[in-house]
């Protein structure tokens, strides 16, 4: 079967999986008070992580499906951080000081923020957790908006990770996603925070955006080379003007079809793989052999959270600031999105929790299949069942429609264990979506069928 074959049987519109059950289907069930409940029933040595989300940006790129917008002022920018520290200490007071093994900043551009924010804000961290010596904390940067102030803060707060935004290289395709940005620009960024003493530096390109072609994605994948980055995370750009309205100053009729954005992720990987030396980890990302995602990949030891792929095994995520999404072992949940829903509650005094989900034991099973299909490409299905006392009859129903993933040479099926194969790694979401029971069942909130983005 050639590829357009396949791009025509399996490119419908699934979730990413970066969590199971998906956002759609929170609803407002689960408040501050559940949350609440949550948090002081965590066993007292569960390790935690901790994302903090900063919605601003100081430039609002077309593509973006992030939750951000431009605040050009330094006093909303102030408010939000002192709104941020606020809620960082109601969360340490129903927890007690825990173990923090990862911090992640967020956004938007988190240094977007005052240099003394920053700071203050990882200073009140530390002190109300137990942030490990060995812990990562790690920091989404535009590399064209890093004042020096901002890069001193950085190395006070002890940044160990940095993740690059670069998308795209190429001139025309960064003038028509409102992105201008030169190789120069951030080349000296990463020179920047390795002179901090930052080792470890992400990437994140992007495919499927206007005017991009097969050859100016592989080119830009092959600039990014001079980076020398320990890993890369190659995102297919999802169209939805429906959820973000900017995009659609996005032409449609500049966007590649689904060929086109097969070849073009096909491109970046061959570049990547065969120049670079990267290895693939899961559906999107690829990671220097020394890396510790490449390691935790080797040794099945992935995890897939709301940032992606990961090395952080922590239990409970905690999500800090304006629409972050936390996962503990009860459930998910998630904070009011308006910065001024967000403001009022923790002025309050109360957890700005929106909406989230509790598990049942059913949905803990699926994510545990959804997880080690999309991190490990593969998964004992009667071992997973056992493993969480359950019957394995659902799943293996649910497998039922593997055999035509099979017969196209997607995935190898034995009536008990699914292996993604190479060729079917572009489309192992279609494949984990067999295991998703919400998959075609309405939004808990709004009574409306979710809309995702593009599996291929």
């Amino acid at each position: 079967m050639t590829n357009a074959d396949l791009i025509a049987r399996y490119d419908g519109r699934v979730p990413r999986y970066t969590s199971y059950p998906t956002a759609p289907h929170f609803s407002a069930a689960v408040g501050p008070d559940r949350y609440g409940a949550w948090l002081r029933d965590l066993a007292p040595d569960v390790p935690i992580s901790l994302y903090l989300h900063v919605p601003f940006c100081d430039r609002l790129c077309l593509y973006c499906g992030c939750n951000t917008g431009v605040v050009r002022h330094e006093a909303p920018r102030r408010a939000y951080a002192a709104l941020l520290e606020r809620e960082v200490r109601l969360v340490a007071a129903q927890m007690g000081r825990r173990r923090v093994s990862h911090v992640h900043w967020g956004g938007g551009t988190p240094t977007t923020l005052p240099a003394d924010c920053l700071t203050g804000l990882m200073a009140s961290v530390r002190t109300l957790f137990d942030v490990t010596d060995d812990a990562e904390i790690a920091i989404e940067l535009d590399p064209t908006a890093l004042p020096t102030d901002r890069l001193a803060a950085l190395a006070a707060m002890g940044v160990t990770r940095v993740s690059l935004g670069v998308q795209d290289l190429n001139p025309a395709v960064q003038r028509a996603i409102g992105r201008l940005q030169s190789y120069e620009e951030t080349e000296a960024c990463a020179q920047a925070v390795r002179g901090i003493g930052v080792r470890a530096i992400n990437l994140d390109l992007i495919y499927g955006l206007p005017l991009q072609t097969e050859q100016s994605v592989a080119e830009t994948a092959r600039r990014a080379l001079g980076l020398e980055a320990g890993r890369v995370a190659v995102f297919g750009y999802a169209h939805v003007p429906w959820m973000k309205r900017h995009q659609a100053l996005i032409q449609e009729a500049t966007l590649p079809g689904a060929q086109a954005r097969f070849d073009q992720r096909a491109a970046i990987g061959r570049v990547l793989e065969q120049e670079g030396g990267y290895l693939p980890v899961g559906l999107d990302h690829y990671a220097r052999p020394d890396d510790a995602l490449a390691q935790a990949a080797h040794h099945r030891q992935l995890h897939r959270s709301f940032q992606g792929y990961t090395t952080d095994a922590a239990p409970a995520l905690i999500g800090l600031g304006a629409s972050a999404i936390g996962c503990l072992p009860q459930g998910y949940i998630q904070n009011a999105t308006r910065v001024p829903d967000y403001a009022q509650a923790i002025r309050a005094g109360q957890a700005a929790t929106m909406r989230g989900v509790a598990l049942s034991a059913e949905d803990r099973l699926r994510r545990a299949v959804i997880e080690q299909v999309m991190c490990d490409l593969h998964a004992d299905l009667p071992g997973l069942a056992r493993a969480h006392q359950a019957d394995p009859a659902p799943l293996l129903a649910a497998a039922r429609r593997l055999e035509g993933f099979a017969r196209d040479g997607l995935v190898s099926w034995d009536g008990a264990m699914v292996r993604v194969t190479e060729a079917g790694r572009p489309f192992v979401r279609n494949v984990a979506a067999l295991f998703d029971a919400y998959l075609n069942q309405h939004n808990a909130d709004n009574d409306t069928k979710p809309r995702h983005a593009q599996a291929v």
